[in-house]
């Protein structure tokens, strides 16, 4: 706990009061709603803040989260120990001719609109995904044909050891739902987009149809933490789950969406361990009718909860 108060007294020489919040309910930034709190949240607006920050943190073995939008993020309920850092200030986004430079904090869904205005093609398949930069970088995300690394040029990243460094695309080892970042526990600052000149209205319009297409198939009236799953080889999870008959499946306030199997909804005041619990049923009986193991594609992070 010593450590813990060293960081509170460094924190308030190097970030304003306003950014700094101790105690904080982690639940007002996940998109579940839901996860208990935060011994300290901060929000930190510039590189030099968090890389002074992360080295202190690290120095002092106070444990540290990141985290961007929380949208693909399960909170334990007894929340999360230590030092948790917020991205969502770094949000910067620049162009240059073709080449989009964006923080890790902004918005994907704002950027893939800036290269809409900017006549940019190639992130049309990101005008629906409602996370940041960062955590679209590290699970290298995608949607309706097209991923990250299509278009993804290099990007800067803070180590482990608090020191900056620029990656190339082909250093990130970029896969379906994974990169280095998570593998080396690199935190993404900045990434750097490549896109190529088009039609605004062609543009445009392939971001409408996707867009049609994610709130026609999508349970977006309830909160919740997008694909849970990933998708297994030779499948869909969620045509495993719903031909599993686990469509309407609710423990607590957590339900397996009823307009889209591989959602879990927070239909009704839902805790993490009712999440966690559902996940857990869904991969047994799914194992059970079908033989495949499911992966979840969403991240359980915090404190193990008191029993």
């Amino acid at each position: 706990m010593s450590n813990l108060v060293y960081m509170k007294s460094l924190l308030k020489d190097v970030l304003e009061t306003k950014n700094i919040k101790f105690y904080e309910p982690i639940k007002k930034y996940t998109f579940t709603k839901l996860g208990g709190e935060a011994d300290i949240l901060i929000t930190p607006s510039t590189h030099e803040q968090i890389q002074l920050i992360y080295k202190k943190a690290k120095e002092n073995k106070v444990p540290i989260t990141i985290i961007g939008n929380g949208t693909n993020l399960i909170v334990k309920d007894s929340g999360i120990e230590g030092l948790v850092i917020s991205l969502k200030k770094l949000n910067e986004v620049k162009v240059k001719d073709r080449v989009i430079t964006a923080q890790a904090g902004a918005n994907i869904i704002d950027v893939s609109r800036m290269a809409l205005n900017e006549k940019l093609s190639g992130l049309e398949f990101a005008c629906g995904i409602p996370g940041t930069v960062g955590g679209a970088l590290c699970m290298n995300a995608g949607a309706y044909g097209g991923q990250i690394s299509d278009v993804l040029k290099k990007a800067l990243v803070l180590t482990e050891s608090g020191e900056l460094l620029v990656l190339e695309k082909e250093a990130l080892l970029l896969g379906y739902r994974k990169s280095i970042v998570s593998q080396n526990n690199y935190v993404v600052l900045q990434a750097e987009f490549e896109l190529q000149y088009g039609q605004y209205d062609q543009i445009k319009g392939k971001m409408d149809e996707n867009t049609r297409l994610r709130e026609q198939k999508q349970p977006l009236e309830y909160p919740s933490c997008g694909s849970v799953f990933k998708r297994p080889p030779g499948y869909y999870a969620g045509k495993l789950i719903q031909d599993s008959g686990l469509q309407g499946l609710r423990i607590g306030g957590a339900e397996v969406s009823r307009k889209h199997a591989g959602f879990i909804v927070n239909v009704d005041h839902a805790t993490a361990k009712d999440y966690v619990e559902l996940i857990q049923v869904i991969k047994k009986t799914v194992k059970e009718k079908y033989g495949v193991d499911l992966e979840t594609e969403v991240i359980v992070i915090g404190k193990e909860d008191e029993e």
